[in-house]
């Protein structure tokens, strides 16, 4: 009877307990499709689940794969987050919103230079996983790549700074034309690089097809390689280039032996939506040693160019990973302020700069009309003694006879092309004043004197601004003038330079 007791009261206790609250899940989980949004960065899917009151979700998009939302929640009936934003040091997360419209989910924010506004409709789990994100895996960093590419920088001509993608298979041949023509091929230069926005769409086998600009990529390079030029391709290890093309991520090894079948004889590998994937030094230096081992399995010389800002000191690996140039800073502009920025101090280290391995401090704008001849000559100057690649940007059908000069000018071409491979930097700073020192093969050595101020200045040189005890040489590279002996000052012009070899 007490056993019985017992166990009535217990059950009578447990069907009066309160029942444990059942938590509603929001009005945005599930799967919800997109299927009408913008290239950049190309939204497909957004999934969002919660569980005892917390959220979770991503936004899945073309560019970046899965973006995580960070710190979701639910503020005025609308699900608010975060999401980690790209190349913008100021904003390093930037605020996203959904809210509900007629059924469909409205999904608002911004990437890098991305703004999404958008609806999606729901879908089903099938759904999610037909549009799920297909990642790739890096393999371990292995042994150095032998390079024996570009004993001197690299010169030619970059589609980008001038056409950016608005470029054709026409366009490439005329500008090949326009370098033997003008006489530019003859003064060293020699690459002709496609940069973005020649790539279309990937055939059934995965295999990247030009798109309809370029109709025959063989053909093209053919030509090219007929003139007494080589040729360039540019992509990215992310899924989209910076104009939004198809980049390389998940067929690295495929694109690298489609370049050389076609021909090319350059790569310049640029981060873009790979800093995504690849955020890190350890992961940035095995995504390029993929593509850079990629090359070298081909069995074609290429010069692999390495555009990623300068980041994770790339200078001190980019050799490792098959490298011959590696971009020192962001994308040069065709004016003054950035151009001096760039130049004058993120033009790299000089211990990383020597024979087969160069800091690029970004294309030449030299002729594109956005700096005085002043101006232009700084840039040429700065350039020449950093031994920079010398990557001409402009049209070069349109050269006039003043920047074909300045272009040409063999004495400040020698010093850039010096085997000694030593990248100059300042001796000397005296207010506005800079003095650059280049020890040169030959024992003798180029000195430049640069006037970052607005007006006119004058400074004495000195021997020992070239580490010499004496100087009986002088021969002034753009004029083309020799001396015995340094004058007694330099009056430089506004944002101008001076540029010199001197001996003993």
């Amino acid at each position: 009877m007490k056993r019985a007791l017992v166990l009535a009261a217990a059950l009578l206790g447990t069907a009066l307990a309160p029942a444990a609250p059942t938590l509603a899940k929001t009005a945005y989980d599930g799967v919800w499709l997109f299927d009408d949004t913008p290239p950049t960065p190309g939204v497909t899917m957004m999934e969002v689940t919660s569980k005892g009151g917390k959220i979770a979700g991503t936004v899945t998009t073309k560019w970046y794969g899965p973006v995580e939302m960070m710190n979701p929640r639910i503020e005025n009936g609308e699900l608010k987050f975060e999401a980690r934003n790209l190349n913008d040091k100021e904003h390093l997360t930037r605020p996203w919103s959904v809210a509900l419209e007629s059924g469909q989910a409205r999904l608002k924010g911004r990437i890098w230079e991305s703004e999404i506004d958008s609806k999606g409709y729901k879908g089903k789990p099938a759904d999610a996983k037909a549009r799920a994100f297909q990642f790739s895996t890096l393999a371990p960093l292995g042994a150095p790549i032998p390079n024996k590419l570009a004993a001197t920088p690299p010169m030619g001509w970059s589609s980008w700074n001038k056409f950016a993608e608005h470029i054709d298979d026409k366009a490439i041949r005329a500008q090949a034309d326009a370098m033997v023509s003008t006489g530019l091929r003859d003064a060293g230069y020699l690459y002709i690089n496609i940069d973005d926005g020649w790539q279309g769409k990937r055939d059934a086998n995965g295999v990247l097809q030009p798109n309809a600009k370029f109709p025959d990529m063989k053909a093209l390079t053919d030509y090219v390689h007929s003139k007494g030029l080589k040729i360039g391709i540019y992509s990215s290890q992310g899924p989209r280039t910076c104009a939004g093309y198809e980049g390389s991520y998940g067929h690295v090894a495929q694109d690298a032996k489609t370049y050389a079948a076609w021909g090319f004889d350059y790569l310049k590998y640029d981060l873009c939506s790979g800093e995504w994937f690849y955020a890190d030094a350890d992961t940035v230096k095995r995504s390029y040693y993929e593509m850079g081992a990629a090359l070298q399995a081909t069995g074609r010389e290429f010069i692999y160019s390495l555009c990623e800002y300068g980041r994770f000191d790339v200078g001190s690996w980019g050799r490792d990973v098959g490298g011959q140039l590696w971009r020192t800073t962001g994308d040069i502009t065709d004016d003054y302020p950035t151009m001096a920025k760039i130049g004058f101090d993120k033009n790299g280290n000089p211990d990383w700069a020597g024979p087969h391995g160069w800091n690029d401090p970004d294309m030449l704008e030299v002729g594109n009309g956005g700096m005085s001849a002043d101006e232009y000559r700084t840039h040429m100057t700065l350039w020449a003694m950093s031994a920079a690649p010398l990557m001409m940007g402009h049209d070069l059908r349109e050269t006039d006879a003043a920047t074909l000069a300045m272009l040409t000018n063999k004495r400040v071409i020698a010093v850039d092309q010096d085997a000694k491979g030593v990248q100059g930097n300042a001796v000397r700073k005296i207010g506005t004043m800079e003095v650059w020192a280049k020890p040169l093969a030959n024992g003798r050595v180029a000195l430049a004197l640069f006037n970052r101020g607005d007006a006119a200045a004058s400074l004495a040189l000195t021997p020992a601004d070239a580490g010499l005890a004496s100087i009986s040489q002088v021969e002034d590279l753009w004029s083309g003038a020799k001396a015995a002996k340094l004058p007694a000052s330099y009056t430089v012009p506004a944002r101008g330079a001076v540029m010199l070899t001197v001996g003993s």
